[in-house]
């Protein structure tokens, strides 16, 4: 049952992704409550839709929550291009800064 000024942001069967989306949002200080952890059990004799863990965060932080959200499932919208190191000449995908064979950071520019 929903208390008032809170909001469900995000229900799946898997309670692991649940708690990780929990934990993205209180790492970026947005307080959350699980709810539901423990009544897969139940599914069968209540509907699923009732059994499933959730994550509820306050009204006011929906908006922010949802954003983070996204990103926690999703990742980035733009992935960085490969590149090659400066140093040893290692090609490298985008998501590293550093280069995995001899350490330099990537040149940003």
């Amino acid at each position: 049952m929903a208390v008032a000024g809170e909001l469900c942001l995000f229900a799946h069967s898997n309670a692991l992704l649940v708690s990780h989306v929990c934990n993205v949002l209180e790492a970026a200080g947005i307080a959350c409550e699980l709810r539901n952890m423990s009544l897969g059990g139940g599914a069968g004799e209540l509907p699923l839709s009732e059994c499933e863990p959730e994550v509820w965060v306050a009204a006011c932080d929906y908006t922010h929550a949802q954003l983070l959200l996204q990103a926690a499932l999703h990742g980035p919208d733009d992935m960085p291009s490969a590149w090659r190191c400066q140093q040893c000449g290692e090609m490298l995908d985008g998501v590293f800064d550093t280069c995995w064979q001899c350490g330099t950071p990537r040149d940003m520019e």
